[in-house]
Formats: structure tokens, sequence, C-alpha cells
């Protein structure tokens, strides 16, 4: 049986519609898609009891709000219920919320395919532990599937388990799916306060939560939320934001009213900038940020109400943040959250400077993130303002959180991480990105300001040490706003994921066979115009790295890394990197993915970066023509 689908650690997607048209909003996925969701179901279930024989596992079953999931689940639970595991099917819940509810179970399935259009659909797993299934479990759940669907019978199994769970077979998953999510809720509630916070203790959470609340309550806060009928609409953003004093001004907030595109990229934020611009035209001076999740609900990038008039901006504006810099800023306000933790709410941070005072060694070790290839060299930098060490994988949100527990192993106190190609982050002890986490980190930053001790000395906001640490510390000023805090990052010139010319449809099917085409013709070009280089960008070298899975390798001579991710750095006379290209096959669309990172205001310098990386994989892809 032909599945058709592209499984990887991220994610197993397709398109789902019956018609086979990725922007068809149709509920119907057809009999072909009928069998495969089967199929996943008993694959899973025999992969779960491959790794539990002794247990009868629990498995929490969820969709995110797009039309093919009903039927998607239905198949699926059919199918669990067949192979004799239990099913808590919670119905439409967001990402972060079934994976925090995960833990009272063996495992979950979430029916998904994230930002993709509409007529798309996918499939997460993951165990109790709240994250997808790592590289290597996925692996071997991926040969599973394959196998099943390579036996000539498949089909007939598949259409065997739907006639032998009839529809009254579903009544116990189904009949209690309120209560399920009502349990899923509760849960994903009390977990997203300890992830905003950074302490699970209740009189830490407090502390913490009673400074934002006032601060609010002295600078009342708006924030706008076109929710686009995603997943988020029904869960806990309103009973959370409102519980601070902060109003949410929510739009598109009906399960399923997907009113535009689902990617929440620039392109497709301005909603909701125009609903906040509406607003601060109309007199409401506190409406200074807003949130677009994607249909699941892991993902949702920023907009803000940018109060600074220059050259380029003429009047006051709500503006959407590029995803690159979402995650820059919520890097450098994580990173100094814990700072000022430690320095006004105690915990291990305190006790560390203790111990340090008197000799001994620290309880935890030093701090570190975690983040893909493409991650721009903007958090490089702000880690190296604050004395944090910085460590890349592969591309995929699995890569990255198995990355950071391989650092935690090894000692590193790690609070963030993510994918900043991608914008959000994931924020410990969450293994999935959350625009709850995205949007609080920022709330802190502005709510956490300077206050006077009971000492009579100031202690210091969130903006203030970040100010002092990064050495501008005469950027800083009481009255700050969120455009301030922005002009105070290092500035870079990143190619947007989304855009057209970020992705390439390349013929070659050995990608590892294309890099080893790229790297010749890279270094005939770079011979040719080493000198042009020089002189226009001040590049004398450069570096190749290269990521797959947890692992990064560094200035290395084989580019033939497979479908990983290869990046070349440009460095200059001082051997500092100044920009680089990057290109890796995606794992989740048929397509080649390709990206420049320039430090400073440099839209020509990108442009024409990327225009150069996209002629010498084409010339690289052409050459397998020739060769046949």
């Amino acid at each position: 049986m032909h599945h058709n689908m592209i499984l990887s650690a991220s994610g197993w997607r397709k398109i789902f519609a019956e018609s086979g048209d990725a922007e068809d909003s149709t509920s119907s996925i057809g009999k072909a898609n009928t069998l495969i969701s089967t199929l996943i179901g008993e694959t899973f279930s025999e992969f779960l009891l491959e790794k539990r024989p002794s247990r009868n596992p629990v498995v929490i079953v969820g969709r995110d709000t797009r039309p093919t999931g009903e039927e998607i689940a239905k198949d699926l639970v059919k199918a669990l219920l067949y192979s004799g595991v239990s099913v808590h099917y919670v119905g439409v819940t967001a990402a972060p919320e079934i994976m925090a509810y995960a833990k009272r179970a063996d495992a979950f399935i979430y029916i998904s395919a994230s930002h993709n259009p509409i007529g798309h659909n996918g499939i997460k797993f993951g165990m109790s532990d709240g994250g997808v299934l790592p590289a290597s479990e996925s692996k071997r759940l991926i040969e599973m599937f394959e196998k099943k669907c390579g036996i000539l019978t498949s089909e007939a199994h598949a259409w065997e388990i739907l006639s032998n769970v009839h529809d009254e077979n579903l009544d116990n998953p189904y009949a209690k799916s309120a209560h399920y999510k009502n349990e899923a809720l509760s849960e994903y509630d009390a977990f997203i306060r300890e992830v905003i916070t950074g302490t699970s203790r209740p009189d830490e959470q407090e502390k913490i939560f009673s400074v934002i609340r006032e601060s609010v309550k002295a600078s009342p806060l708006t924030v706008v939320a076109d929710m686009n009928g995603s997943a988020r609409t029904l869960s806990v953003d309103r009973q959370l934001i409102e519980s601070f004093g902060i109003k949410l001004e929510a739009f598109n907030d009906q399960p399923g009213q997907i009113a535009h595109a689902i990617i929440p990229e620039p392109e497709n934020l301005v909603h909701c900038a125009e609903r906040m611009q509406k607003m601060q035209d109309a007199g409401d001076a506190s409406v200074l940020l807003g949130y677009m999740p994607d249909c699941d609900g892991d993902r949702g990038n920023i907009v803000f109400w940018d109060d600074k008039a220059g050259e380029d901006k003429v009047e006051k504006a709500a503006r959407p943040l590029p995803a690159q810099e979402v995650f820059a800023l919520c890097v450098m306000a994580e990173s100094v959250f814990s700072i000022w933790k430690a320095e006004n709410i105690g915990g291990r941070g305190l006790y560390n400077r203790i111990l340090a005072q008197s000799g001994l060694p620290a309880i935890i070790g030093p701090t570190a993130v975690a983040v893909n290839g493409p991650t721009s060299m903007r958090v490089d930098e702000i880690c190296s303002k604050l004395g944090t060490d910085l460590f890349r994988a592969e591309v995929g949100e699995a890569n990255v959180v198995q990355l950071a527990q391989k650092k935690r192993s090894e000692g590193y106190n790690v609070r963030i991480l993510g994918e900043g190609s991608n914008g959000g982050n994931i924020t410990h002890p969450s293994r999935v990105r959350d625009p709850l986490a995205t949007l609080f980190a920022i709330v802190k930053l502005l709510a956490i300001r300077d206050r006077t001790g009971a000492d009579g000395k100031i202690k210091k906001g969130l903006f203030h040490i970040w100010c002092e640490k990064s050495g501008q510390e005469f950027r800083y000023k009481d009255d700050f706003t969120l455009s301030d805090v922005l002009e105070t990052l290092p500035v870079y010139t990143t190619t947007g994921v989304s855009e057209n010319r970020a992705i390439l449809q390349v013929k070659t099917l050995d990608k590892g066979l294309l890099k080893e085409r790229f790297k010749t013709i890279f270094l005939e070009e770079w011979q040719a115009k080493k000198d042009e280089l020089e002189a226009i960008y001040g590049f004398v070298s450069y570096e190749a790295d290269t990521t797959n899975g947890s692992n990064e390798k560094k200035n290395v001579s084989d580019w033939n890394n497979g479908n990983g991710g290869l990046k070349i750095r440009f460095l200059d006379a001082d051997g500092r990197t100044r920009a680089f290209i990057w290109m890796r096959p995606s794992g989740t669309e048929p397509v080649f993915r390709i990206m420049c990172d320039v430090k400073g205001d440099e839209p020509s310098a990108e442009r024409s970066l990327l225009r150069w990386e996209t002629s010498m994989i084409r010339k690289a892809d052409a050459a397998g023509d020739e060769a046949v």
C-alpha cells in the first residue's frame, strides 16, 4: 500500500483532503487516507507494546482544528482499541496542552500539520515525557510503518480492523472526552505557570506573578490575539492572560474559524497588526502586544506597538516581528530573567552565589542555549554578552530538545532553546514551543522593572540588567518601551523562512551528492571571486559546518552529510564570522531550504549572497543531468 507521506521525527505529513488539493477545506479524507490512518494507529500500538510489553498502555489522542482531523482521529482510535490500547480522547487541543497532559499516560498521538496549508494534516508521536519521539525511536516507528504498508494484504488488514471496531466501541473514549479535556487544561495551566516562572514552588511563582500584576495595574496592558481558528481557541490563553490583569482582545476565536493562511509569518501577522492599529487609533494606548498561533498552537509570533519614528518609520505603528528577532528577544529576556530571579526570588541561583562566596563549587554549571543550524547569529552575540554558551543542532524540534538534554546531562543549565528560523521558543521544562512562553518572556521584560528595595538600593529590572551586561547602560531609561529594547539587540539581516526565495525545487534525490557537487562549484567560485568578496564584504576566509540530529561538526572538509544541514560561514581578517549561507532538504515538505544571515542592516548583501548560493545549488543540481 502506497502511503505518500513525508515521514520525519518532526511529524508525518501529507495532503489528507480527499481531493488532493492542499487548499481544500473539506473534512473528507477518502478511502486511501482512511486505511493509512488505521495502519498508523496499529503501528504505534505495536511500537508501544514492543517498548512496554508487560503493560496495557494508555494513549492520549488529540487534534488541531483542521477539517480532516476528526475523521483521522476516529480511524486512529479504532486501530488503537483494536490493538488493546486504552485511549483518552481530548478532541481539539493545543500541542503544548496535550504534551503537558501526556505525563498522565504512556504516550500521545497528536493530529496536526502545524503551519502547513489547510488541506494538509499529519501525526506527531510522543511519550509521557511530553516531547515528540527522539530521532532514534522515530526511525524505528517509521521502519515499522513502512514494513506494514509494504505487505500485500495491508489494505485488507486495515479494513478488517475497521470492520471489527464499531462506532459503539468509541463510546468510552469519546463519552469521556470532555472530562479528559478538562484534565488536560488543568495540567497545562499548572505547567505553563512553571514554565513562565522557572519554578514549581507556588510561593516563588506568586512572588513573580505579583510583580507582573503590580506592573500591569500601574501601566495597563492589552494583548491582541488573532487565533485564526486554531486549537488555542479552546486552550488556557484567556484565563491565564487575564489572571494577571492583562486584557485579551481575541478575534477569529472560534474553533475552525481559519480566516487566512496558517503560517504565523509577517505576511499573516498583518491582520493582528491591523486590529492593534485600529484600537490604538481609537485611543487605547494599552494595546502594546499581539500574537498569532499556527493551527496546532505550538508556535506564535509577535506583533508589537512600535512607538519609534525614524527615517524608515514615519509614524508609530503596529509592526510584526520577524521570527529570528522574536527568538533573539526571548533568548535575551529569559536569560536575564534567570539572573534577576537568582537575585530577587532565591532558589539554586542564590545558593550558587553563597557557595561561590565561600569558595565552594556551584550546584549547577554554566548556562547554555540550544538552537538549530539556521538560527541567526543575533543569538550568538547575545549569548556572548551574557557569558552563555551556544550549541547548534540540525533543524527539527526533536533535535534541539535532544541537544538541550545532552547539555544538561553534561552539567549545563539550559533555560531556553528553540529554532530561531521558525520563531517561538522552548522554555524549560517544556519540550515544545509555546506562544504563551513567548508572550510572557516579553511581558516579564516589560513588567519587571527597576524597584527600590527596603534598604533603599535599586534592584535592577530585566532590561536594565541586559543593558548593563551588554555594555549599553547608556541606553537604559526608566520609561523604556519594547521599541527601546529592540534597539539594543544585535542587528542582522536574515532571509525569512517563508519567503519564496528561501525554497528551492531540486531534482537530485541524493542530497549528499548534491552538496558534494556544490562544494566543487563553491571552491571554484571562491577562488574566482575571492578578491571581490574581500573588497565588498570583508570576507577573507570561510569555514563549513554540518549538523545531523543533535550533533554539529565545525570547520569540516567533508560537506556530504546526507539530509543534514550545511552552513558556510564567511570570516573577516580578525577571524570573526560576518555572514553565513545555509541549506538543508526539508523533512516535512518536498523542498530544499536555503537562507543567508549577514551582520548589520545589509539587505543588499543578504540578497546578493543568497542569489550566489541559489546559483551554485542550481549548477550543482544541473550537473546531475550532464552526468547522465
